[in-house]
């Protein structure tokens, strides 16, 4: 199985490329660029829809042949909501940055019927999940419930210092809805000051994969199956940004039984 805690590659230019060749799994590719005011990045989607995330900075943007005109706002992650930009199969984009510029682009297999479109900060309003140490502030972006893409969920998450997140530990790695689907998952790191760190685990019932992390900023991690809490230390904010998909666009997870009871309290 491959390592899954991935560091950045570069500082500049093609930072991440998880393909689903490199990952050793089917579904999920993400990868992102940190561009200088100038430079372009352009891909052609083949057979694969993509969900691209202003991160931070703006940039024109061209996708299936129709101009977005200027893109993006915030300058940090942890500052509101971002734009983002569905791009349909069988199409390509292109992104020429006009400040600094942090784009992800997140993939998975596409399907007929789904249009290129810009999906705007506040489509989907943040909420907060959780209670006392585990909570967390959640931004959609493409929810199963939009019914706008054939396999990509889309979600951004803000842990505030000294938090948990995706906890209780839970897992989608079983393809037996209603009950639970199989969603692979990445996790796109920040933290807030930058060096900082967090923790994450993923792990199965039988142990057979346990593995532990210590994130630090821009690192991303791979969920191939299993539960996969994180934890953030005191004094850092912890951002993730999510991207699952796997043969039915449904998010139903399992709870680990042993601390499902907290959900209760």
């Amino acid at each position: 199985m491959p390592k899954l805690l991935v560091k950045p590659k570069a500082s500049h230019g093609l930072i991440h490329d998880v393909t689903p060749e490199s990952a050793g799994w089917t579904y999920v590719g993400f990868s992102v660029y940190r561009l200088k005011a100038g430079e372009t990045a352009t891909e052609q989607t083949g057979d694969r829809e993509a969900c691209l995330v202003w991160l931070t900075g703006r940039g024109k943007a061209t996708a299936s042949g129709e101009e977005f005109g200027e893109v993006g706002e915030r300058m940090s992650v942890f500052d509101g909501a971002p734009h983002a930009l569905y791009v349909q199969a069988d199409s390509s984009w292109s992104v020429t940055a006009t400040t600094d510029l942090e784009l992800a682009v997140c993939t998975a297999p596409g399907g007929e019927g789904f249009k290129t479109r810009l999906i705007a900060p506040g489509v989907h309003p943040q909420f907060s999940r959780g209670k006392g140490s585990n909570v967390r502030h959640v931004t959609n972006i493409m929810p199963e419930d939009d019914g706008a893409a054939a396999s990509l969920l889309v979600v951004e998450v803000i842990t505030p210092s000294g938090n948990t997140s995706s906890y209780p530990s839970h897992k989608h790695d079983q393809d037996d809805l209603p009950n639970e689907s199989f969603l692979e998952e990445t996790y796109y790191h920040r933290l807030n000051p930058p060096q900082g760190f967090a923790f994450q685990r993923v792990y199965t019932d039988d142990r057979s994969l346990d593995e532990a992390m210590a994130v630090e900023n821009g690192d991303v991690t791979l969920v191939p199956k299993g539960y996969h809490p994180c934890a953030t230390i005191h004094g850092y904010d912890l951002y993730y940004l999510n991207v699952m998909a796997g043969p039915k666009r449904v998010w139903k997870f399992h709870n680990a039984k042993e601390h499902e009871w907290l959900l209760s309290t």
